[in-house]
């Protein structure tokens, strides 16, 4: 009796135990209101993808480094990393072996027809043998879906860095405007008071009042647009990142040098990039294998399990020791053929979503070149505009201290010249957007020292 007992205790004590996790609200609230850019835990974080230790807390934020703090509070990579965790578990069930079955019959014999006891029993077993290499595909297949996940997590990684770098250029863009649009506000403003003190004394009408007065308000209005721009900037920047608004309030931006931007790639190494670096392409091709193993499994689901039962039977005072099979599947009507023609049909269509996107991509590609190309012309085109502007404001300058111009005229010389700031700040804007959605087409960065990196290379995991 004893050793039965202590069987059940080791078989027992191997057993996982359930762990309670409830979810509540308040805590889900509060500890998002508790992430910041100054937390110890993201130093700890940071320290270890750079390899060394940093300045904490940081005293300026490059771009690198919020895509860097989104990647460890994103909550969409978080739903990707669970996800993975998900995949990976499924290969641990795809590979666990069918565990036997204990089978204890009791049959009661009345009339009793033997010299023993008046009933039949004793345990026996059920033990399944897969045959065909069925677990091996089912291996394969779950390795192939945990691929999947682990690419998609690269792919939400691109999109949290994309979305970080067009807040980023938002924000900075709203921040620059609103610099142009204050001194050119100011200049209206003193025109307006130049163009008044005048019509007073008889020397301007009132439709140039008018004129000057509603292009001061119209300064105005449009400061006050790119201020609230700044606001959304800023609030899709913390939204990115994975934290409160109030989170950046102290945060120092080093918006980095814009420039024209590197030169596009020659077509074929964009291509090249794409077809090789893009994680939903490769997500894509590895649901396809996936596809290919679930076919295999299907094919082999043809060769039936055996089923071995060996086992002890008391019957009415006989001793019986059993050895034969406990069951066989006999593929007579059905041999798997519609499983098989379905798993056919889900690999044909995984092969026709693989080429759709990818021609998607070629084509956003092909688009995205051409259209950062253009955007580098025309940054070109309003820095020449912005030069000009600059040598007239400095002539208007040169004639007003030679007393040659009065003091309206240098203001509005100013005013205008503002304004082709703006422009050009405008055609920056274009190409840093157009470059932006270069890079997503490949999910490679433009630069070239930063050419071989792959989002996948970065730890994105907690």
């Amino acid at each position: 009796m004893r050793r039965p007992l202590l069987l059940a205790c080791v078989v027992l004590a191997g057993c996982a135990t359930y762990h309670p996790a409830p979810l509540a609200p308040t805590q889900l609230t509060q500890a998002f209101e508790e992430r910041s850019l100054t937390s110890d835990a993201l130093h700890v974080w940071l320290a270890h993808e750079l390899a060394h230790d940093i300045e904490w807390p940081m005293p300026r934020w490059n771009r690198e480094m919020l895509t860097l703090a989104a990647y460890y509070y994103s909550p969409a990579l978080d739903i990707a990393r669970a996800q993975w965790g998900t995949a990976k578990a499924g290969i641990d069930v795809a590979g666990a072996i069918p565990n036997p079955v204990l089978q204890l019959p009791f049959q009661y014999a009345t009339p009793n027809p033997g010299p023993g006891g008046p009933y039949v029993t004793g345990p026996s077993l059920d033990i399944p043998i897969e045959t065909a290499h069925k677990r091996g595909y089912r291996i394969d297949q779950a390795s192939h879906l945990s691929d999947v996940a682990r690419l998609n997590m690269g792919n939400e990684a691109w999109k949290v860095r994309a979305q970080v770098r067009n807040a980023l250029l938002s924000l900075y863009a709203a921040r620059q405007r609103v610099t142009f649009l204050s001194r050119k506000a100011d200049a209206q403003q003193q025109i307006v008071g130049m163009v008044t003190k005048r019509r007073t004394v008889g020397e301007n009408a009132g439709p140039d009042v008018d004129a000057v007065v509603l292009a001061s308000t119209q300064a105005q209005a449009d400061l006050a647009g790119a201020r609230s721009a700044g606001q959304d900037a800023r609030a899709q920047l913390a939204a990115a990142i994975g934290v409160p608004v109030t989170a950046l309030d102290a945060v120092q931006f080093d918006f980095g040098a814009m420039d024209d931007g590197p030169p596009a790639p020659p077509i074929a190494d964009a291509q090249r990039e794409a077809i090789l670096h893009r994680a939903d392409l490769l997500a894509s091709l590895a649901e396809y294998a996936g596809a290919e193993s679930a076919l295999q499994l299907e094919v082999a689901k043809q060769y039936p399990d055996i089923h071995l039962g060996p086992g002890y039977t008391y019957d009415t005072g006989t001793h019986k020791i059993g050895f034969g099979l406990a069951g066989i599947t006999l593929p007579v009507f059905d041999q798997n053929q519609g499983g098989i023609a379905q798993a056919e049909a889900k690999r044909k269509e995984a092969a026709v979503r693989t080429a759709a996107l990818q021609d998607t991509i070629l084509g956003d590609l092909d688009h995205a070149r051409t259209h950062y190309q253009a955007s580098l012309s025309a940054v070109q085109l309003s820095a020449a505009h912005r030069a000009a502007a600059r040598r007239q404001l400095n002539s208007q300058a040169a004639s007003f201290a030679a007393g040659n111009t009065d003091r309206l005229a240098l203001t509005q010389a100013r005013a205008d010249y503002q304004a082709s700031e703006i422009a050009h700040l405008d055609a920056l804007v274009v190409a840093r957007q157009a470059a932006g959605a270069l890079e997503d087409a490949m999910q490679q960065p433009l630069k070239p020292e930063a050419a071989n990196e792959t989002v996948t290379e970065q730890e994105i995991r907690r």
